[in-house]
């Protein structure tokens, strides 16, 4: 089964990624930095600018089970999206926390607010999954991860 574990920067993906132990994990930022599918930086944005197909490719040479774990993950071929989302309230805390720059926070903010993520996901994977990381630390998080994989949760 190929995974897609997603949401918009700082709802917790990464730190929830290295929890889960029932699937192999690749991070879509080294995947794009080892196939070479980044295509440049958006200074105004502050982001790399990522050539979607070329990840694809790259993603497709990875064989079994597998969860991708970044927020432009649900944009490969895969069976399940698991998006992770945040308060739009703490999602801002946090990414004041990490030293983002105002006009960063703001843009996902407004992201997770008006569904972004969600929305492509439901439009592009067969499945989609979302667990709402809010109010809970990163253990739990992996758990609920792992309980869908299981079957045990949707």
């Amino acid at each position: 089964m190929r995974i897609a574990l997603t949401g918009t920067p700082g709802v917790g993906k990464s730190s929830a990624a290295v929890l889960v132990r029932s699937v192999r994990t690749v991070s879509i930022n080294a995947l794009a930095e080892d196939s070479g599918a980044i295509t440049g930086c958006d200074a105004q944005r502050d982001s790399k600018e990522v050539d979607i197909e070329a990840l694809g490719r790259a993603a497709e040479d990875i064989e079994g089970d597998v969860m991708f774990e970044g927020h432009l993950s649900h944009l490969l071929r895969v069976d399940l999206a698991i998006v992770l989302r945040c308060s739009p309230k703490v999602l801002k805390e946090r990414l004041e926390a990490k030293g983002w720059r105002e006009s960063k926070i703001m843009e996902n903010v407004e992201a997770e607010a008006v569904d972004v993520i969600l929305i492509e996901a439901l439009d592009a994977v067969p499945k989609v999954c979302e667990i709402d990381t809010t109010g809970l630390p990163a253990e739990r998080v992996a758990v609920a991860v792992e309980e869908i994989l299981a079957g045990e949760s949707e």
